[in-house]
């Protein structure tokens, strides 16, 4: 069960919790082309460990494990997936 990032992320993109990935599954990270883009940050659903390091570092709580996303929400898993499979990151 990977983790996600949801709505609260959009406009904020504090890479607070690019920082504490220990696998880089989170992008795009601020020096990355697509970040000014991007209106938030996605977490890569196959590379992701599981290990909630990014969690507690979110200043605006914005990252929830799969089986804890609020229904309202739903559809930010997909579209972090859609994200990396976009450009094949």
């Amino acid at each position: 069960m990977a983790y996600v990032i949801a709505e609260p992320c959009i406009g904020v993109k504090d890479t607070a919790c690019v920082d504490a990935c220990p696998v880089d599954c989170i992008h795009p990270a601020g020096k990355e082309a697509e970040f000014a883009a991007a209106p938030q940050l996605y977490i890569n659903p196959e590379e992701c460990i599981d290990c909630g390091a990014c969690v507690p570092v979110c200043p605006v709580a914005a990252i929830f494990a799969l089986g804890d996303l609020p229904g309202k929400w739903a559809r930010y898993a997909k579209e972090n997936a859609d994200w990396f499979a976009a450009a094949k990151r």
